[in-house]
């Protein structure tokens, strides 16, 4: 997900977008443990949106 497109979420948006990031992340890691994870990128890449969304919303919630 890009920046772009986080910035024009609202924010129940994107704390439900973090919540289901943060419950594919803990899937991932269940399948990483588990040796059925055949895409190990998808680890990163979660990590980073979940930490774009979280960031997103420090900004807002400072530029209230």
């Amino acid at each position: 997900m890009k920046t772009k497109e986080i910035n024009e979420l609202t924010t129940a948006e994107m704390l439900d977008k973090e919540k289901s990031y943060k419950d594919e992340l803990f899937n991932l890691r269940f399948q990483l443990a588990t040796g059925q994870l055949e895409n190990t990128a998808r680890l990163k890449q979660v990590r980073k949106n979940i930490a774009r969304l979280k960031t997103a919303l420090r900004q807002q919630e400072l530029n209230k």
